[in-house]
C-alpha cells in the first residue's frame, strides 16, 4: 500500500513527538543547569494515543494484518506505555533515551508495509487473546532489556567506569533491580502462557501439538533462561551484572524467535 504524504501526517506527528522528547532529555543532560521541559509526560500520552489509533487502523481495517512492521509498532508502542505507566512511580527519564528513539522509528515502518500478513481469525476471542499476551509478553521483555541496558550504565557510572553514554541521573539501583525482576516475573508469566496456548492452537490449526521450528526452539530456550535467571534471583539472590547478561541473552533468544521467523517469512521469502 502506497500512501499518500496526507496519510503519512500521523506517522510524522508521532515520530516528531517520540523524538522530540528524547531530544530535549539530551538537551538537558548536556546542560544539566536546563532542566527538561515538564510537558514530557503528556507529550508521550499524545504520542501514544495517536500511535495506538495508527496501529488500530493498520492491523484492524481488513481483517486481521498483523505483519512484521504492525507486530513490531505494537511491541514497541506497548513498550512506551509501560515505561509512561512505571515512571509515574519510579522516575525512570533517563530510559527515555532508550525507549523513545527506536519507538520513533518503528511507529513509521506500517506506513511503508507493503506485504500484508492476516492471521486467522475462525477461532475468535481466544486465539485473539492469545497473541494480544504473546505481545504484552514481548514488550514486557522489551522494556526489561532496556532497563538492563540503562543499568548497566548505571553500574558502570558508579564505579567509575568510562561509558559511550553518558545520563544524568538514575534512580538508586536497588530500585532499578526490584523494577527488573518484577518485569521480568510478569513477563515470565505471560511467555508461559503464550507457549502453552501456542501449543494448543498449534493443535487446533495445524493438526500438530507442537512444530519444532526455530522459532518454537529459540522460544522455549528463552523461557528456560528467564527460568534459571528467576531462580537465581530467589535462590542466590542474584543481581547486578549476572542479571544484566541473562536478561539480554534471553531476549536475544527472544528476538531471533519472533522477529527473526517473521523476517525470514515476510521480507526474504515474501510470504
Amino acid at each position: 500500500m502506497i500512501y499518500t504524504v496526507q496519510k503519512l501526517i500521523p506517522y510524522l506527528v508521532v515520530v516528531f513527538i517520540y523524538l522530540a522528547v528524547a531530544a530535549d532529555f539530551w538537551r538537558a543532560a548536556k546542560t544539566p543547569e536546563n532542566a527538561p521541559l515538564k510537558l514530557h509526560a503528556a507529550m508521550i500520552a499524545l504520542g501514544l494515543l495517536i500511535h495506538g489509533w495508527l496501529l488500530h487502523q493498520s492491523i484492524f481495517s481488513a481483517g486481521f494484518n498483523l505483519g512484521l512492521y504492525q507486530s513490531i509498532s505494537v511491541i514497541l508502542w506497548l513498550t512506551v506505555l509501560i515505561y509512561w505507566i512505571t515512571d509515574r512511580n519510579h522516575q525512570l527519564h533517563s530510559l527515555q533515551a532508550f525507549v523513545l528513539p527506536p519507538a520513533a522509528v518503528f511507529a513509521l515502518l506500517p506506513a511503508f508495509a507493503s506485504n500484508n500478513h492476516y492471521l486467522p481469525e475462525n477461532e475468535g476471542g481466544l486465539f485473539m487473546l492469545h497473541i494480544s499476551i504473546a505481545l504484552i509478553a514481548y514488550s514486557l521483555f522489551t522494556f526489561a532489556a532496556l532497563h538492563a541496558l540503562l543499568m548497566a550504565i548505571a553500574e558502570r557510572s558508579l564505579h567509575h567506569k568510562p561509558t559511550l553514554i553518558k545520563l544524568p541521573s538514575f534512580p538508586p539501583l536497588m530500585v532499578m533491580d526490584s523494577l527488573l525482576f518484577k518485569i521480568i516475573g510478569l513477563g515470565f508469566i505471560l511467555l508461559t502462557i503464550t507457549l502453552v496456548s501456542g501449543m494448543w492452537f498449534s493443535e487446533l490449526i495445524f493438526g500438530k501439538p507442537i512444530q519444532f521450528s526455530h522459532k518454537t526452539i529459540f522460544s522455549i530456550a528463552s523461557w528456560f533462561i528467564y527460568a534459571g535467571l528467576l531462580f537465581g534471583r530467589i535462590k542466590y539472590g542474584w543481581r547486578g551484572l549476572k542479571a544484566i547478561r541473562w536478561t539480554l541473552t534471553g531476549f536475544a533468544l527472544l528476538l531471533l524467535a519472533y522477529i527473526g521467523s517473521k523476517f525470514v517469512l515476510q521480507i526474504m521469502l515474501g510470504r
